[in-house]
């Protein structure tokens, strides 16, 4: 059994994003919520929560995986690029993967190590991310089998072990596993994080598309005049507001964003659409 000083005593998370930060911060603010954001490697951004209940393990109705996998849908909607949340609390840790508007995927283990998802799981967040589908998935498998001297904050690093070969690389003075405040405390003492927060405006929302402008989603977006914008705009509201109302009634933050930005996607789409007819 691994030592209990090396599992997950508290509430945690980090949320990184397959982008550089200045990507990343247009969209970062639209999740209602002030984050620490700082490189996490070549291509990679991470964005450490600064405060709030759903890290306090005590006044949220949400569990912290529930609440980070809709802060993770939440970034991944406004932009090209996947979005990976790591999470971890007093009884398990795992990971979430958010990819547009597919579902996301993930896998948990118990305090102890244990694993306990599926093994389908692991090779779906391997495909989604580009990893090679052999030495990569390889490396990955040992984190779905039994390990007594892997605890849940091992199986972590093991994660970011693999992802290194993709970029990844967790800025010095944090480690998963590590309580949110220690985590935040490393990240504030860094020359190159900054901290973002909810401007409150329209004008947010529109900042946010602009960054994926130039991406492979611009033909979508309000602006591009492109016949497919107006379509994703209905599919957006469609999905976006059943997610809010559900999100509302359970008091969950991170679905009730995740929610609100589609809506406030589509509602913009379509309204630019009205203002601005094509030639």
């Amino acid at each position: 059994m691994p030592p209990e000083d090396h599992a997950p005593a508290s509430p945690g998370a980090l949320l990184l994003c397959r982008a550089e930060p200045g990507a990343v911060v247009p969209v970062a603010r639209l999740l209602r919520e002030s984050v620490l954001l700082s490189p996490a490697g070549e291509g990679w951004s991470l964005l450490v929560p600064e405060s709030g209940p759903h890290l306090s393990g005590t006044d949220s109705a949400d569990p912290v995986d529930r609440v980070l996998t809709g802060w993770a849908t939440a970034l991944a909607v406004g932009a090209p690029w996947p979005v990976l949340a790591l999470w971890w609390d007093a009884d398990r840790a795992g990971y979430t993967l958010a990819s547009g508007f597919r579902r996301p995927v993930g896998y948990v283990w118990l305090t102890d190590g244990t694993p306990a998802g599926e093994d389908e799981a692991m090779r779906t967040f391997a495909a989604r991310l580009g990893l090679d589908p052999v030495l990569d998935v390889d490396s990955l498998g040992p984190l779905t089998e039994p390990d007594p001297e892997a605890d849940a904050r091992a199986r972590l690093r093991g994660l970011l072990a693999v992802l290194a070969r993709v970029g990844v690389a967790l800025p010095a003075g944090l480690e998963p596993g590590d309580p949110a405040d220690r985590l935040r405390e490393a990240l504030r003492e860094r020359h190159d994080a900054q901290r973002i927060e909810w401007s409150g405006s329209w004008e947010a929302v529109r900042t946010g598309l602009s960054a994926v402008d130039a991406s492979r989603v611009g033909p979508c977006l309000p602006w591009s005049g492109d016949p497919r914008a107006r379509a994703l705009a209905l599919a957006q509201i469609a999905a976006g507001l059943p997610l809010t109302l559900w999100g509302l009634r359970r008091h969950s933050g991170g679905w009730t964003t995740a929610g609100a930005l589609l809506l406030a996607q589509g509602a913009l789409t379509l309204g630019y659409g009205l203002t601005h007819p094509p030639d």
